[in-house]
């Protein structure tokens, strides 16, 4: 399937597989957008950008590419929580492609053992 439109968002099986050594990475990425039109419309502007998509839950979805897989879930306020695994050198290749899709957001990432190891603000 390399890509098919539903009634709210693309989803795609295209585009690559998180790589193994960041499945056992203790790095993680977490965040909130705020704001955002849709959680289905953020999940296209990854689909937009190369990465995988699918829907995760009923208003959910799971977005990925080589060093990053991430949650993304609606939540009061508006705005949609971000939540994955990240390979630790491209956190802020993460927040150029959140920003440069028009997207207000928070972002912080921590290591293996807990500690803050970076957050951004756009």
């Amino acid at each position: 399937m390399a890509g098919r439109r539903t009634a709210d968002t693309d989803l795609s099986a295209t585009g690559p597989g998180l790589a193994p050594e960041w499945t056992e990475s203790g790095s993680t990425v977490c965040g909130v957008l705020h704001a955002p039109p849709s959680t289905p419309s953020v999940a296209a502007a990854f689909v937009s950008a190369g990465w995988r998509s699918r829907m995760s839950s009923w208003y959910g979805y799971e977005v990925g590419t080589s060093w990053c897989q991430v949650g993304l879930d609606p939540i009061e306020g508006p705005a949609t929580l971000l939540d994955g695994i990240i390979d630790p050198g491209m956190f802020d290749a993460l927040a150029t492609l959140l920003a440069e899709s028009g997207l207000r957001f928070s972002l912080e990432m921590y290591g293996e053992d807990g500690d803050l190891l970076c957050e951004t603000t756009a």
